[in-house]
């Protein structure tokens, strides 16, 4: 893919370093997925956000610095002042707040957020009816929670191209992610489907992983996958 072709999926993202990013990517190009994700969200300035397992809390600069938002980066591992180190080399202190938190013990008041995301990390942690109406209780009525990540769509395809399904039995499929977020009976979805910009992703995800050597179960198989049986999703719900 051309690199004009790049800026046109990823306007915002293709004006930070391409080796910051991996740098600070745990998985996937983090800004990549958050900035598909921003395509269908409406974020203004007086928001609060809750940025779930944010990593290295590159999507909180992204969010902080694009969008001028008022960011809470929690991630369980990755040590605050680190985190807080690279929000102050990108002009962002004063917008993003980095915590150590687990993401199942939040401290916030109730109905506090305007918006709750979680890129790269919610099938980690978000995989039962309980959670799902547990994070939202922290978003105010009317507030959206976004999310996006790793799908599958094995079906009854038995041989599934190669694919080793007992590798990737933690993943689910997209209608199950709806099904998840619908029955909460406190969540609508308003958008459930696989990212347009899937098949660039999916291609970059793997050449990343191969480039750094680093061991990645998902890149793995993404890279024997070529009937895209395991795709990037995003998901917007909205709190009734």
């Amino acid at each position: 893919m051309s690199n004009c072709t790049y800026k046109t999926l990823f306007p915002l993202s293709s004006k930070y370093d391409s080796n910051w990013i991996r740098k600070h990517s745990l998985g996937e190009n983090v800004l990549y997925n958050l900035e598909t994700l921003s395509h269908v969200l409406e974020f203004n300035t007086r928001m609060k956000v809750l940025d779930l397992g944010c990593g290295k809390a590159i999507s909180a600069i992204f969010l902080a610095r694009e969008f001028g938002l008022k960011v809470w980066a929690i991630d369980p591992k990755i040590n605050p002042s680190d985190n807080f180190n690279r929000i102050k080399d990108m002009g962002v202190e004063d917008l993003v707040v980095p915590l150590k938190l687990d993401a199942r013990k939040l401290p916030f008041p109730k109905e506090y957020f305007d918006i709750i995301l979680a890129v790269d990390s919610f099938m980690y942690y978000g995989t039962d009816i309980e959670y799902t109406r547990y994070v939202s209780s922290f978003l105010k009525k009317g507030g959206k929670i976004g999310i996006v990540d790793i799908c599958q769509n094995f079906g009854n395809n038995s041989n599934g191209n190669g694919i080793n399904k007992k590798k990737l039995n933690f993943l689910h499929s997209l209608e199950w992610w709806f099904e998840l977020f619908q029955t909460s009976e406190i969540l609508n979805v308003e958008i459930a489907e696989i990212v347009p910009e899937n098949s660039f992703i999916r291609r970059e995800y793997v050449k990343d992983v191969l480039t750094s050597n680093r061991e990645d179960i998902i890149a793995e198989e993404l890279s024997i996958d070529t009937d895209e049986n395991i795709n990037v999703f995003r998901m917007v719900a909205v709190k009734y």
